[in-house]
């Protein structure tokens, strides 16, 4: 465990490693390492780690910060292969329609997503005999050329302001088309979600102002859920002396926004996950598959294209208030 005092912006690693380290130690010699650590929500700070490496690697050495980046995203993606069967499995399990060969089957994919990250993290020396992966990372921190802090907050500024920009930009350009619930609902609430990741990787950094003035159109996203979510709360930034800040509302409304299509992403997954399995255990196409598995979730469950539509009636109007344009302060 490193306790090395030296740049905030080293320090944030050093926060998050050590909450890796944490739970790395209670898994070491555990018969199954993979799902202990799962369990233990290993998956948050990796996320965290992601998201300081995504920036940092544009802003300092970026042959360190890339490689770093690509390390924690692969255990980051192993975990969410685990959590995508498991959470669809414990959902689907409680569906009196669904068959309990689809369920097996899920809960069976599960456990081959544990024991592949079993693998992954053996063989990167996260764990075992050969325990090395995070000194080696602090090594590499060691080599950085950190900025000084105040710097180092400009450029944090800029990079950000330069996320919120492309994403913007691909509006403008017609590149954010709503066509498949994988390849696009998916991916943009991901690319949406980095902007709220970010302040909470930043330990402080971020803070949010109140808006003077609120525009009437940003009401609507101010639900009571969103305003006391906890991704909404900013961690403690006291004792640093410079912040970024963020205007409130439209930082809630990029929560409103993350949190709808997370409920569309989750219901059009549900049948893609049902035709998976259902191609696997009858041995059928894709499309009587996808069929029997509207049939399997019963007249409630909305279609694929109505999903695809109600992701494209969201974001439409978030782009055109300006929404991300006005985020920063």
């Amino acid at each position: 465990m490193d306790t090395t005092t030296s740049f905030p912006a080293r320090e944030r690693f050093t926060y998050f490693l050590n909450q890796v380290q944490v739970i790395l130690d209670k898994a070491d010699g555990f018969e199954n390492p993979g799902l202990l650590i799962y369990q233990q929500n290993i998956r948050t700070p990796f996320f965290m780690l992601e998201a300081l490496t995504r920036l940092y690697k544009k802003i300092s050495d970026k042959k360190i910060f890339a490689k770093l980046n690509a390390s924690f995203k692969e255990i980051e993606d192993s975990l969410g292969a685990v959590d995508y069967y498991d959470g669809f499995y414990k959902d689907l399990s409680t569906k009196k329609n669904v068959p309990e060969s689809v369920t097996t089957y899920l809960n069976d994919q599960k456990e081959a997503m544990v024991a592949k990250l079993n693998v992954c993290l053996e063989d990167n020396n996260w764990i075992g005999k050969n325990q090395k992966r995070i000194r080696k990372i602090f090594k590499n921190l060691d080599k950085v050329s950190w900025l000084p802090e105040k710097q180092d907050v400009i450029e944090v500024k800029k990079i950000y302001g330069n996320f919120i920009s492309s994403l913007t930009e691909k509006f403008k350009n017609n590149e954010i088309l709503f066509t498949s619930i994988e390849n696009d609902v998916h991916e943009f609430r991901r690319e949406l979600r980095w902007l709220s990741i970010y302040p909470q990787a930043f330990r402080g950094l971020f803070q949010l102002k109140a808006s003077t003035e609120m525009p009437e159109v940003l009401k609507k996203y101010l639900t009571p859920e969103i305003i006391s979510s906890p991704y909404n709360i900013m961690p403690d930034g006291a004792a640093l002396p410079d912040h970024i800040f963020l205007d409130a509302a439209n930082f809630y409304a990029i929560s409103w926004v993350i949190n709808e299509l997370g409920k569309i992403k989750d219901n059009g997954l549900r049948i893609i996950i049902i035709e998976e399995a259902l191609t696997k255990l009858l041995n059928i196409k894709p499309q009587p598959a996808e069929e029997l598995a509207y049939s399997i979730c019963g007249e409630t469950q909305m279609h694929i294209p109505e999903l695809l539509d109600s992701a494209k009636n969201i974001t439409t109007p978030f782009f055109q208030e300006n929404v991300l344009d006005n985020l920063v302060c």
